[in-house]
């Protein structure tokens, strides 16, 4: 691999411990003002020194974020849809001359497998793995099915395997049972979705569980954001991801956490 891919995946997940506690505010390209991210800058000021990576877009990475804040980018390149649409109606945003530009340490865009527009976002990984290896910046492939698919370990390890094939350095996928079928058939770095919000002890749970199963860590957005704290919450999993901490004393450091605040 080359090495400048190597340097910012280093960056981004730790070689300490090889894991990633990675940041998701992305939601806004087809969402709009997400709960929790209204006022964006806000939100992420107090989590910023706790996340190793942060996943945004390049309007809000210009608007919301210091120029001189240390933490790794992860640029969402891809959009084209709403949530009043087709999801998978999606094409690449961004190109990799403002990646560059942007200082960008990783690129990501979401293929859907099964749906509709499943061949446009395959071949769209293609070009931006080929983009991602010409200038030494990994890519990062989300994966979605079809939604007449389960998100199971079946389906899920089809989308993340074809991923992988395609050239992606990383798959962000979801946590399901089986988990293990998944990582096990792809061997490229995996990262968990947090998905819609669920109760802090599920989430460290559900965290704890991909990790034992082979994850190199999470992605989450609103199950941290969304958080009644979230610098607690983020602090909590980060103890879960990168020291191994059982998802109860997890839980019992953002309880303490909460309550000193």
């Amino acid at each position: 691999m080359d090495w400048g891919i190597q340097n910012r995946l280093s960056r981004m997940i730790k070689p300490a411990s090889g894991r990633i506690v990675m940041l998701a505010v992305d939601h806004g390209y087809f969402q709009g003002p997400t709960t929790g991210l209204q006022d964006l800058k806000s939100t992420l000021d107090p989590l910023l020194p706790y996340a190793d990576t942060l996943m945004i877009t390049r309007g809000m990475l210009r608007n919301c974020v210091d120029p001189g804040v240390g933490v790794p980018i992860m640029l969402r390149v891809s959009g084209g849809n709403s949530v009043l649409s087709d999801l998978s109606n999606e094409d690449l945003t961004c190109d990799m001359e403002d990646a560059i530009r942007l200082n960008a340490c990783g690129i990501t865009l979401s293929i859907y497998v099964g749906a509709e527009h499943e061949h446009q976002t395959l071949v769209n990984l293609g070009r931006l793995a080929d983009w991602g290896n010409k200038n030494g910046v990994p890519v990062m492939a989300v994966t979605a099915v079809g939604r007449d698919m389960a998100r199971d370990a079946r389906y899920l390890g089809l989308a993340s395997r074809m991923a992988a094939e395609i050239g992606a350095h990383m798959v962000k996928t979801y946590y399901c049972e089986d988990f293990k079928k998944v990582t096990t058939a792809t061997p490229v770095p995996i990262v968990i979705a947090g998905g819609k919000k669920i109760p802090e002890k599920d989430a460290l749970q559900m965290a704890a569980n991909a990790i034992a199963e082979g994850a190199s860590g999470v992605d989450m957005g609103r199950n941290i954001f969304q958080a009644e704290d979230p610098v607690a919450m983020i602090q909590a999993v980060r103890s879960v991801v990168h020291e191994n901490n059982p998802p109860d004393k997890a839980y019992q450091m953002y309880q303490d956490l909460k309550a000193k605040k």
